[in-house]
């Protein structure tokens, strides 16, 4: 999770010129008011007071979460804000009709709970930008295409229908973060609101990104989102030092392309990726995918070049680097859709358009909701 990913990242979009068709914004920190929207107050103020090192916290950082994937660090409090404060600026120019496209590549951070950290995730930015899109928005369907099952996500709207979750990810029971079964199906007003695509090490493009499409076209028909919020999280690339799939970098931006392809107000985050350099390649690419520009392989100079050594494509064969066999048969994901078709089938349409409360096992949250009407603008947010 280095912010060097993200130096590397906006350097390759700017030398391609791509900044000249977006509107870039200035980060500005998430408030603690907004924080507080999805955070406890006790977990928010161990995050605002923690020093590293201070021994009288141990048993606060036990309780927390805090330690080896999250450790406490220097500026720990500021760099959670900005990060959501980000997604938060995006999530609201969305709604107000600035954009129809918001990108922020720091945000994306899925496995943050309510009252603890998790897999190097400290604020769920997620969530509170879906929470400032329920004010708007009646349905909004959230998809993450990171390696890791998106549970903090899950878990925030586990008992809601207003808000339908869908993960591809690895699952075998032991695979961080454990969660994310076929039988995960959320509960209470929310049962079967919750999706889980489990898979196996080494999947390749063509299975992930036909998969993709047959789950997210048939999810979209029966859930009818009027917005999409979509973590993209690299750590499913081919070669990442924490993943197992295989995929290129052009199969993980088709996976873009076609949730593009619905025309709804769509916020774009980034997530995990741990490879640097693909990191930035990929998410160089997919902002050229939200923006619908053709960008040439060969990276241009910057001053990060040496990096991307010894190929300094845009699209290296990362998939020929693959160390791990596809173990996803053409049974077992026919197996996977049957059952995707299976749970849309039982869901009772989709949730009524009329105004509502925001769900209230939300920090009982309450704000009432109109049918949207948003501008269409290509733009960025970030």
């Amino acid at each position: 999770m280095k912010p060097f990913r993200l130096t590397l990242t906006n350097q390759l979009v700017y030398k391609y010129g791509m900044h000249d068709f977006l509107d870039v914004y200035k980060t500005r920190a998430a408030t603690e008011e907004e924080v507080l929207d999805f955070h406890t107050s006790d977990y928010i103020n161990f995050l605002k007071t923690v020093v590293p090192g201070e021994s009288i916290m141990r048993d606060n950082e036990t309780l927390f979460n805090f330690g080896d994937d999250c450790p406490v660090f220097d500026g720990m409090w500021d760099y959670s804000c900005y990060y959501a404060g980000a997604s938060l600026d995006a999530a609201r120019k969305l709604i107000n009709g600035q954009t129809d496209i918001a990108i922020n590549w720091s945000g994306g951070l899925h496995h943050a709970k309510k009252s603890e950290a998790s897999g190097f995730c400290y604020l769920n930015d997620i969530v509170m930008a879906i929470l400032q899109l329920l004010r708007y928005h009646p349905r909004i369907l959230y998809i993450d295409i990171d390696v890791h099952h998106g549970d903090g996500v899950e878990q925030a709207f586990h008992s809601t229908n207003r808000v339908m979750t869908l993960s591809f990810h690895k699952y075998d029971g032991q695979f961080f973060p454990a969660t994310g079964n076929h039988d995960d199906i959320g509960g209470g007003l929310g049962k079967r609101y919750s999706l889980n695509v489990p898979l196996k090490d080494g999947i390749d493009d063509v299975s992930y990104t036909n998969l993709f499409k047959e789950v997210v076209n048939a999810t979209i028909e029966r859930y009818q989102p009027t917005a999409i919020v979509l973590q993209c999280g690299a750590d499913s690339l081919a070669g990442d030092r924490l993943g197992c799939f295989s995929l290129n970098i052009s199969a993980h931006g088709r996976c873009v392309e076609l949730v593009k392809q619905f025309n709804l107000p769509l916020l774009v985050l980034g997530g995990g990726g741990y490879t640097p350099r693909n990191v930035s390649r990929l998410w160089t690419y997919e902002t050229s995918v939200c923006l619908g520009a053709e960008l040439e392989d060969d990276l241009p100079m910057n001053p990060y070049f040496e990096f991307f050594e010894p190929d300094y494509k845009l699209h290296p064969p990362l998939s020929s680097l693959s160390k791990f066999e596809n173990k996803n048969t053409p049974k077992s994901l026919q197996t996977t859709v049957s059952r995707v078709h299976h749970q849309l089938k039982y869901l009772i349409g989709a949730p009524s358009v009329e105004m509502q409360e925001i769900p209230p096992d939300l920090a009982g949250l309450t704000g009432q909701y109109l049918q949207p009407q948003p501008r269409l603008l290509l733009t960025s947010a970030r």
